[in-house]
């Protein structure tokens, strides 16, 4: 059972360019404490200008970043060193697609909030804000964290591109469609998208068409294929159209 399903941790408005910038600092063979010094540089006339909290919004934003692609879980450690080859080689339109399974699989909160919207675009072509925060909150508890949160999370989203503002306050619409076609971004993202769930298996259907997801298009036909590309994967047939992906050794319920 994945242990970060039900607690909260991305609880700041976090932009891409940063975890991109992350990544670039780990794949340039930076250690921890110099990374954490760039950051601060980077962050310093954008998030808590003039502060010096201990732990202030910059401080939790690095933490986050940090988190995402350096000091990952552990079961999360192979999934996290493809990524940073994904990122190295995919073009740059692509890394979005990276990034967003990396924060996932770290932070399923980020999962979470990503359903909702999805399945209210999907149902209505928007998502209010307050609609998000209400379901986040009768599935993480009432509290104030959980809404200042989840309006965090998409307050992200906005800036990443993925949902759009519209005419009235607090609407969003969808933003970035990106088809997803490259196989083994493909199976990596599915990979990300299982570690985000509870149990770690979904249908292959369930998966492809995730509203959690919302922000990609993902061919059925070329992620079943692309599923030998990793070993971490595996492919239950149950007929026609039940196959079921699942990470090994996870039982599903």
């Amino acid at each position: 059972m994945n242990s970060r399903a039900n607690q909260i941790g991305f609880s700041q408005r976090v932009r891409l360019e940063w975890l991109e910038q992350t990544a670039n600092l780990v794949l340039a063979g930076n250690d921890r404490l110099a990374i954490n010094d760039v950051l601060q540089d980077l962050l310093r006339e954008k998030v808590s200008v003039g502060g010096e909290a201990e732990r202030g919004n910059r401080e939790k934003i690095i933490t986050i970043l940090l988190k995402v692609w350096l000091t990952v879980p552990l079961e999360l450690d192979a999934l996290r060193i493809d990524g940073l080859e994904l990122l190295k080689h995919l073009p740059h339109r692509d890394h979005l697609a990276v990034h967003w399974g990396m924060v996932m699989a770290v932070y399923p909160f980020w999962a979470a909030v990503a359903a909702n919207v999805g399945r209210l675009l999907k149902l209505q072509s928007s998502a209010a804000a307050t609609h998000v925060q209400r379901r986040m909150r009768e599935q993480y508890g009432e509290r104030e964290t959980v809404s200042r949160a989840a309006r965090r999370v998409l307050r992200s989203y906005k800036d990443w591109g993925v949902l759009s503002e519209t005419d009235k306050k607090g609407i969003y619409g969808q933003g970035l469609s990106l088809a997803i076609d490259e196989p083994e971004l493909v199976s990596w993202l599915i990979e990300a998208s299982l570690h985000a769930r509870e149990n770690g298996a979904a249908p292959v259907k369930d998966i492809i068409g995730s509203p959690s997801l919302f922000p990609f298009r993902i061919a059925q036909i070329g992620a079943i294929s692309s599923l030998t590309v990793s070993s971490r994967l595996e492919l239950l047939r149950h007929g026609l159209d039940d196959d079921l992906i699942l990470l090994p050794k996870q039982v599903p319920k």
